[in-house]
């Protein structure tokens, strides 16, 4: 009797196992970007220009870091979006013995606060592998 149980609820745990989540959001709706061939969202190539504008000059081309400032593309493997709108809006300090790293806040930077969804949903689809470098090309919305 007790093999019988055991053998049937193995064999439900299995079925339980293999059956879809019943409230599974699609990756879709999870992604802050929508990339299709290659070409970028109105808010996603928004992300690019403000980028350009207001982080380049430290993080570099496409996000991909400089000597002094991190490479935000692999930072967002492992970063929220909430921690990264925390360090970009209120800035950061990592001073140490060997090194000093100070990232200044943008909170009070209207082009960087206000589009900071954009900016993080650019970088995100870069750090993601769903777009390549370089200026990205606009989707006919």
């Amino acid at each position: 009797m007790a093999t019988r149980l055991l053998a049937a609820a193995a064999g439900a745990l299995c079925v339980a196992l293999a059956a879809p989540p019943l409230f599974a959001a699609s990756a879709e709706e999870e992604k802050p970007y929508k990339v299709e061939n290659g070409r970028v969202d109105r808010e996603t190539f928004n992300g690019y220009r403000r980028y350009g504008n207001s982080c380049l000059q430290c993080h570099g081309p496409d996000g991909a870091g400089s000597s002094y400032a991190p490479n935000l593309v692999e930072s967002l493997k492992h970063l929220t979006q909430e921690q990264f709108n925390e360090t970009v809006i209120n800035g950061r300090q990592n001073v140490t013995q060997s090194q000093q790293s100070v990232m200044p806040s943008f909170g009070h930077v209207e082009d960087v606060a206000l589009y900071i969804n954009d900016i993080y949903g650019y970088l995100k689809a870069r750090s993601d592998g769903a777009l390549g470098r370089g200026r990205p090309q606009r989707l006919d919305n």
